[in-house]
């Protein structure tokens, strides 16, 4: 047989005893899902902005960088909801590279889950009891997500997992929002059938029980740019792709029409510099359309203490070590900017 079976991980259940949330933290989590659904349902005018590194590499940098984004949010609160992306493990296009927090704690040492486990857990603990914050993470690995069920208040399915069955039928359980983003090859149909099957209800198999769901309203779209077969990057930011894809909604059994705009992947085409350019010009289409006001609740930005990225090893605290990001002081002012504009 293939697989090496190297240890036994404990359950969801038993790392959440051993590291549970305080009383405080369990009613600002649930408050704050309150409010991010009620921006999902219309009941809020409020803008979502989740912002945060590509990928959370280490504790100490990641810390710092929500803790000066909590200081942004005293002040634009009214306006904004700021939902940190506290990005935990990461899908590689080759299957090679740094694979997130959970498999390596430390970039720089061999994989060791459950040390990942924990490390990721206390991390979004932090968030919420240290900084107020309950985060937005991706789901890329389904059977994972009961071990932050109780910290998560966003959860996104990427590019690469919007068509797996398994991650549809997941999110249809989930009972906060849950943002499908249109595949690599940019068919908004296949984005908007995840979107249709997360807001239904399902019986499968998941963590070895046979379960039932009953569907998430609060399931969307998220547009992050597509690739063409040549490799190119084609945006779908703009005012036509809006316009379209809310056509497409129109057309479909869907409730709580809602889309995410992702400002960097292949809408800026990785040029992390782009974002301000790209969030500028999402908030000119709401003002300029009311329909598409309403539609669009938000965008994603990454973001962290230094600009760009680098590689494992080079050791400049607070830089990526994957996608490039805008540095700290381009990207409190654009939330200020964001602020000013809504």
């Amino acid at each position: 047989m293939a697989f090496t079976f190297k240890s036994l991980l404990p359950t969801p259940e038993l790392i959440k005893a051993e590291f549970p949330l305080s009383d405080e933290a369990v009613e600002l989590k649930e408050k704050r899902d309150k409010e991010i659904a009620a921006v999902f349902t219309g009941e809020s005018d409020k803008f979502l902005v989740i912002i945060g590194p590509c990928s959370a590499d280490r504790e100490d940098s990641v810390c710092e960088y929500m803790e000066r984004l909590a200081r942004v949010s005293e002040k634009v609160g009214d306006k904004l909801i700021l939902i940190p992306r506290v990005y935990t493990n990461k899908p590689r296009t080759t299957g090679g590279g740094y694979k997130g927090m959970l498999h390596q704690p430390n970039p720089e040492k061999k994989p060791n889950m459950y040390e990942g486990l924990v490390a990721i857990r206390k991390l979004h603990m932090r968030a919420i009891q240290d900084y107020g914050f309950s985060t937005a993470d991706e789901m890329l690995y389904p059977e994972n997500y009961s071990y932050l069920s109780d910290v998560l208040s966003y959860i996104a399915i990427g590019a690469r997992s919007v068509e797996n069955q398994q991650h549809r039928l997941t999110s249809s359980g989930v009972d906060v929002p849950v943002g499908m983003k249109n595949p690599t090859g940019g068919d908004l149909g296949v984005m908007l059938n995840a979107v249709y099957a997360a807001q239904h209800g399902h019986d499968f198999i998941y963590r070895t029980m046979e379960v039932t769901t009953d569907g998430n309203p609060l399931a969307h779209t998220i547009l992050r740019g597509a690739v063409s077969k040549h490799g190119q990057c084609i945006p779908n930011y703009h005012y036509e792709d809006l316009e379209l894809l809310l056509q497409l909604y129109g057309e479909r059994e869907l409730v709580n029409p809602a889309c995410i705009v992702d400002a960097n992947h292949s809408n800026s085409n990785k040029r992390y510099e782009e974002q301000v350019r790209i969030v500028k010009e999402v908030l000119h289409s709401r003002r300029y359309s009311p329909d598409i006001h309403k539609f669009v609740k938000g965008v994603m930005i990454e973001s962290y203490l230094e600009p760009g990225s680098q590689k494992i090893g080079e050791h400049i605290y607070g830089k990526s070590i994957t996608d490039p990001c805008l540095g700290w002081e381009e990207s409190e002012r654009l939330l200020y900017d964001i602020a000013e504009e809504i």
